[in-house]
């Protein structure tokens, strides 16, 4: 079953799916900024374009680029600038 999800205005669209790996989340994001809470694990893979984030617990920015990945902890939440474009794939758990 494919859940469509909207955020931020429309500015953040991702399609749910589970398959033999669990949940997961395929989407994109336009230029902006944004903060994202999570209630699991999060693994973050960016697909195209790239993602400025600033993990929990951290000051620092750090920019992940296409076929780079991140994890985020659970029930935490985490800010993210994007420049152009960009597309992900998040696994859960």
């Amino acid at each position: 079953m494919l859940n469509c999800n909207k955020y931020f205005d429309g500015k953040v669209k991702s399609i749910g799916f589970e398959d033999g790996s669990g949940p997961a989340t395929i989407g994109v994001m336009e230029p902006g900024e944004y903060t994202f809470s999570t209630g699991s694990k999060e693994l973050m893979q960016v697909v195209s374009g790239a993602l400025t984030v600033r993990l929990p617990g951290n000051e620092d920015w750090k920019t992940f680029d296409a076929g780079s990945s991140f994890d985020v902890p659970g029930d935490s939440s985490f800010d993210v600038k994007v420049a152009k474009p960009t597309s992900y794939l998040c696994r859960y758990g």
